[in-house]
Protein backbone atom coordinates (compact mmCIF):
# COMPACT_ATOMS: atom_id res chain seq x y z
CA UNK A 1 0.00 0.00 0.00
CA UNK A 2 1.32 3.47 -0.89
CA UNK A 3 0.77 6.17 1.71
CA UNK A 4 0.82 9.93 1.27
CA UNK A 5 3.78 11.23 3.19
CA UNK A 6 5.07 14.72 4.00
CA UNK A 7 8.76 15.55 4.02
CA UNK A 8 10.39 18.77 5.16
CA UNK A 9 13.52 19.76 3.29
CA UNK A 10 15.99 22.45 4.21
CA UNK A 11 19.59 23.55 4.22
CA UNK A 12 21.74 26.62 4.65
CA UNK A 13 25.21 25.68 3.41
CA UNK A 14 26.53 25.54 -0.14
CA UNK A 15 27.46 22.12 -1.47
CA UNK A 16 30.80 21.75 -3.26
CA UNK A 17 29.05 19.59 -5.87
CA UNK A 18 25.54 21.07 -6.25
CA UNK A 19 26.12 24.71 -5.30
CA UNK A 20 23.80 26.95 -3.27
CA UNK A 21 21.15 25.45 -0.97
CA UNK A 22 18.23 25.74 -3.40
CA UNK A 23 20.10 23.80 -6.11
CA UNK A 24 21.32 21.24 -3.61
CA UNK A 25 17.85 20.70 -2.15
CA UNK A 26 16.32 20.27 -5.62
CA UNK A 27 18.99 17.67 -6.40
CA UNK A 28 18.23 15.88 -3.12
CA UNK A 29 14.54 15.67 -4.06
CA UNK A 30 15.55 14.26 -7.45
CA UNK A 31 17.69 11.68 -5.65
CA UNK A 32 14.71 10.63 -3.52
CA UNK A 33 12.84 10.08 -6.79
CA UNK A 34 15.60 7.74 -7.97
CA UNK A 35 15.14 5.84 -4.70
CA UNK A 36 11.49 5.09 -5.51
CA UNK A 37 9.93 8.00 -3.63
CA UNK A 38 7.45 9.76 -5.93
CA UNK A 39 7.30 13.53 -5.45
CA UNK A 40 3.60 14.43 -5.84
CA UNK A 41 3.85 18.11 -4.91
CA UNK A 42 6.44 20.56 -3.65
CA UNK A 43 5.81 23.91 -2.07
CA UNK A 44 7.56 27.05 -3.13
CA UNK A 45 10.99 27.65 -1.61
CA UNK A 46 11.09 29.72 1.55
CA UNK A 47 13.92 31.55 3.28
CA UNK A 48 13.88 31.41 7.06
CA UNK A 49 15.89 32.49 10.05
CA UNK A 50 17.62 29.66 11.94
CA UNK A 51 15.62 28.23 14.87
CA UNK A 52 16.78 28.91 17.50
CA UNK A 53 18.19 32.23 16.26
CA UNK A 54 21.93 32.19 15.63
CA UNK A 55 24.57 33.82 13.45
CA UNK A 56 24.56 31.00 10.89
CA UNK A 57 23.17 31.61 7.38
CA UNK A 58 19.41 31.64 6.89
CA UNK A 59 17.84 28.41 5.65
CA UNK A 60 16.08 27.55 2.43
CA UNK A 61 13.05 25.32 3.14
CA UNK A 62 10.19 23.56 1.39
CA UNK A 63 7.75 20.74 2.03
CA UNK A 64 7.09 17.90 -0.37
CA UNK A 65 4.15 15.53 -0.51
CA UNK A 66 5.40 12.14 -1.63
CA UNK A 67 4.16 8.61 -2.23
CA UNK A 68 6.16 5.57 -1.29
CA UNK A 69 5.68 1.88 -0.68
CA UNK A 70 8.21 2.06 2.15
CA UNK A 71 7.20 1.94 5.78
CA UNK A 72 8.21 4.91 7.92
CA UNK A 73 11.46 3.35 9.16
CA UNK A 74 12.45 2.32 5.63
CA UNK A 75 11.73 5.78 4.26
CA UNK A 76 13.70 7.41 7.08
CA UNK A 77 16.67 5.16 6.22
CA UNK A 78 16.47 6.21 2.55
CA UNK A 79 16.24 9.88 3.52
CA UNK A 80 19.25 9.63 5.82
CA UNK A 81 21.25 7.81 3.12
CA UNK A 82 20.47 10.65 0.69
CA UNK A 83 21.54 13.21 3.31
CA UNK A 84 24.84 11.37 3.75
CA UNK A 85 25.46 11.18 -0.01
CA UNK A 86 24.87 14.94 -0.18
CA UNK A 87 27.46 15.65 2.52
CA UNK A 88 25.32 15.90 5.64
CA UNK A 89 27.43 15.42 8.73
CA UNK A 90 25.48 14.94 11.95
CA UNK A 91 26.96 16.79 14.89
CA UNK A 92 25.42 19.43 17.11
CA UNK A 93 21.64 19.80 16.99
CA UNK A 94 20.38 22.83 14.99
CA UNK A 95 23.77 23.44 13.38
CA UNK A 96 24.27 24.69 9.84
CA UNK A 97 23.92 21.91 7.23
CA UNK A 98 23.97 21.18 3.53
CA UNK A 99 20.73 19.23 3.53
CA UNK A 100 18.16 18.21 6.12
CA UNK A 101 15.32 15.85 5.23
CA UNK A 102 12.65 15.51 7.93
CA UNK A 103 9.89 12.95 7.90
CA UNK A 104 6.92 15.06 9.01
CA UNK A 105 4.03 12.62 8.59
CA UNK A 106 3.59 9.17 7.07
CA UNK A 107 -0.07 8.52 6.37
CA UNK A 108 -1.14 9.78 9.79
CA UNK A 109 0.89 7.16 11.65
CA UNK A 110 1.79 7.76 15.26
CA UNK A 111 5.22 6.37 16.11
CA UNK A 112 7.39 7.05 19.14
CA UNK A 113 10.66 5.13 19.14
CA UNK A 114 14.24 6.08 19.90
CA UNK A 115 14.99 6.60 16.20
CA UNK A 116 11.67 7.96 14.89
CA UNK A 117 8.82 10.10 16.20
CA UNK A 118 5.76 10.71 14.02
CA UNK A 119 4.27 13.11 13.46
CA UNK A 120 7.46 15.19 13.66
CA UNK A 121 7.48 16.43 17.27
CA UNK A 122 8.14 20.11 16.48
CA UNK A 123 6.42 20.67 13.15
CA UNK A 124 3.47 22.46 14.76
CA UNK A 125 5.85 25.00 16.35
CA UNK A 126 7.78 25.98 13.23
CA UNK A 127 6.53 28.51 10.76
CA UNK A 128 9.21 27.45 8.23
CA UNK A 129 7.48 24.05 8.11
CA UNK A 130 3.85 25.13 8.45
CA UNK A 131 3.91 27.86 5.80
CA UNK A 132 5.03 25.55 2.96
CA UNK A 133 2.92 22.69 4.35
CA UNK A 134 -0.21 24.86 4.37
CA UNK A 135 0.58 25.89 0.80
CA UNK A 136 0.45 22.32 -0.59
CA UNK A 137 -1.86 20.63 1.96
CA UNK A 138 -3.89 23.26 3.87
CA UNK A 139 -6.45 20.68 5.02
CA UNK A 140 -3.88 18.16 6.26
CA UNK A 141 -4.66 17.33 9.89
CA UNK A 142 -2.05 16.86 12.56
CA UNK A 143 -2.57 13.25 13.73
CA UNK A 144 -2.22 14.17 17.42
CA UNK A 145 -3.50 17.75 17.67
CA UNK A 146 -6.36 17.36 15.18
CA UNK A 147 -5.76 20.83 13.72
CA UNK A 148 -5.27 21.51 10.01
CA UNK A 149 -2.02 22.91 8.64
CA UNK A 150 -3.78 26.25 8.10
CA UNK A 151 -5.09 26.33 11.68
CA UNK A 152 -1.65 25.50 13.09
CA UNK A 153 -0.04 28.19 10.94
CA UNK A 154 -2.53 30.79 12.19
CA UNK A 155 -1.38 30.06 15.77
CA UNK A 156 2.33 30.63 15.06
CA UNK A 157 3.82 33.90 16.18
CA UNK A 158 5.19 36.28 13.58
CA UNK A 159 8.52 36.31 15.44
CA UNK A 160 9.66 33.52 13.11
CA UNK A 161 10.59 35.36 9.89
CA UNK A 162 9.77 33.34 6.77
CA UNK A 163 9.95 34.75 3.26
CA UNK A 164 8.53 33.04 0.19
CA UNK A 165 11.07 33.10 -2.62
CA UNK A 166 10.16 33.77 -6.26
CA UNK A 167 10.17 30.73 -8.56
Amino acid sequence: MRLLTLIGIGGNLDSPRWGPPRSTLSAALDELGREGVTICARSAWYRSEPVPPSDQPWFINAVAAVETGLDAAGLLAVMQAVETRFGRVRGVRNEARIVDLDLLDHGGERIDTESLILPHPRLHQRRFVLEPLAEIAPKWRHPVLGKTASQLLARIADEQPVERLPD
